[in-house]
Parts: structure tokens; C-alpha cells; sequence
């Protein structure tokens, strides 16, 4: 039965998610994949900001009998499976609007927050918050999305970028506030014993992985806005060609998250080689895909 757990608990993660939604951006739809790339990269800020705040245990830490396949080095309140199922299955529900779609959607939370449970890496409380936090998130979109966008549209792109570059850094300001209020406290040896006896990593309090993420949404928004200042790109044509697209995104991707891996020590340096990452996958692949005749410009289908 673990098998089928970790199965569930791979579909809620970023490991498909991050591939997921460029091949929707790059292939099928920009404007579904650019629903799905804000709403994943702010959904996973929120997320990385409240489990900072809180700092909350998770159950392999607090049970010496309990042991998981996945030690995870990060704290466990939200669940960010949980949070992040209901975000990109239920955002992909509401624009394939249909019945089926929202019944799946609700499988797959449902499985991905009992798997996070099942392989002791969360609580039921913390799976609970997750998708709880997780529909206020989709809720919010869906009611305020629609105005939001059109305010965006109607602003020059210089107050845009501005935009795209201020929304993330108070993010990321804010989550500096969490890690700043850890520095008085120290976590009981105890849960340092049970995460190495399990074969995971003691986390330490670090401004990283806020600036990974807000880079990214920063990257992300910035791109979207620059791409549809430029008319757009249409992402049809023969399957043969969208499919080619692949490689060529995910190379530069790939090295820009690689580099963002390596420069890990210090958030500056981490907060712009992510922005450089979001800004290719949603703006520079498509120039090049259109450049090398893999897409065209322009289209019935804009990011934003």
C-alpha cells in the first residue's frame, strides 16, 4: 500500500508539477499554463512562509516508533501537497469546466493530503490546514482573478514589470520577518535525533527557499508581461512541432534552476538567477520557439 501512497504523493508534487505546466504553457494552451504557473508559485510562497512562521514538527519527529520513506528537511505546517493539490488540480478543473474535471480534481486532493498522512510526513491537522489554505487560495482567485487581470492589462508595461518585481520582494520580505522571528528559538534534540535516524536533513533557519520562490514568481509575472506586449505566441500547430518545443525550453530551464541550486548560499544571488528562470519559461523559450519557427505570433490563445 505505500507504493500507491507515494504514487499519489509524486502527483502532488513539484517533480510533475513544474514539467506539468510548461509543457501546458509551451504546447496546448499559454493562457492555461499561465493561470497555473502564478497561481502554483504564489500558492508555494504562502506556503513556504506559514511553515517558517510556525515551524511545526512533523509526526516522524515527535514519534521515535514512526519511520517514512521520504524524510523531508522542512517543517510541516501547511501541508504543501495538500495546499498545492487543490491550487493546480482545481485551477486546471475550473477552466476545463466540466463535471469529470472537478470530480478528478477531488480524487487527487483527496489521494495526495491521505498520502502525506499515511507516510507520516504530515498530520491530519497539517494536511487539514493545507487544504484548507489551499481552497481559500483557489476561492480567492476565481472571484478576484478575472478583475485583477483586467486591471493588469490596462497598465503600461513599465508599471508591470514594477509590479512584477514589488509584489514578490514583500513576499519575500515578509517570510525574512518568519526566519527572523526563529532566531531565538531551538528546536529539540529529540526531533534532531528522529530526523537522522530517519536519513533526513536538520532545517536551519534560511532565507533560500523564500527567494527561490518569490524569484520565481517574479520571473513568472514579469514574463507573462513582456510575451504579451509582444502580441503573444500561439502555441498549435502539428504535434510534431509543439512537441519540439520541449527540449528546447527545458534545456534553458534546466540550467537556470541548476544555477539557482548552486548559488543556494546566499538569497540575492538566488532570488535573480530564479527570476532569470521563470522569465525564460514564460517569455524567453517562447521568442526562441517563434525565432526558430517552432511557434508563431501571436494567435487566439495570450498568456495574459
Amino acid at each position: 500500500m505505500t507504493g500507491v501512497w507515494q504514487a499519489f504523493s509524486l502527483v502532488g508534487s513539484a517533480v510533475l508539477y513544474v514539467p506539468m505546466i510548461l509543457v501546458v504553457y509551451w504546447c496546448v494552451s499559454p493562457a492555461w499554463g499561465a493561470r497555473l504557473a502564478v497561481m502554483l508559485s504564489f500558492s508555494g510562497v504562502l506556503n513556504e512562509l506559514l511553515k517558517t512562521l510556525f515551524h511545526a514538527p512533523r509526526p516522524y519527529w515527535t514519534h521515535p516508533g514512526i519511520r517514512t520513506p521520504e524524510p523531508i528537511a522542512g517543517y510541516g505546517m501547511p501541508s504543501g501537497h495538500a495546499q498545492n493539490s487543490i491550487v493546480v488540480w482545481g485551477t486546471l478543473a475550473r477552466l476545463a469546466g466540466t463535471r469529470r474535471a472537478w470530480v478528478a480534481a477531488g480524487v487527487l486532493g483527496l489521494g495526495i493530503g491521505l498520502s502525506r498522512i499515511f507516510l507520516h510526513v504530515h498530520s491530519p491537522t497539517q494536511v487539514l490546514a493545507g487544504w484548507m489554505l489551499g481552497g481559500g487560495v483557489l476561492a480567492t482567485a476565481l472571484v478576484l482573478g478575472p478583475a485583477v487581470l483586467v486591471w493588469w492589462r490596462a497598465r503600461r508595461l513599465a508599471v508591470q514589470l514594477g509590479l512584477s518585481l514589488l509584489v514578490p520582494l514583500v513576499l519575500l520580505f515578509c517570510v525574512d520577518l518568519a526566519v527572523d522571528s526563529q532566531q531565538g528559538w531551538r528546536m529539540p534534540e529529540a526531533w534532531v535525533e528522529a530526523i537522522r535516524a530517519s536519513g533526513g536533513r536538520v532545517p536551519r533557519p534560511s532565507l533560500n527557499n523564500g527567494a527561490a520562490g518569490t524569484g520565481m514568481l517574479a520571473g513568472i509575472l514579469a514574463g507573462l508581461s513582456v510575451i504579451t506586449s509582444r502580441g503573444g505566441f500561439d502555441a498549435g500547430g502539428p504535434w510534431g512541432r509543439r512537441l519540439a518545443r520541449v527540449p528546447v525550453g527545458l534545456g534553458g530551464f534546466v540550467f537556470l534552476y541548476g544555477a539557482g541550486v548552486l548559488f543556494g548560499s546566499h538569497p540575492v544571488p538566488v532570488f535573480v538567477v530564479f527570476l532569470l528562470a521563470g522569465s525564460w519559461a514564460t517569455a524567453g523559450a517562447p521568442e526562441v520557439f517563434t525565432g526558430m519557427g517552432l511557434a508563431t505570433r501571436g494567435g487566439a490563445r495570450t498568456p495574459v
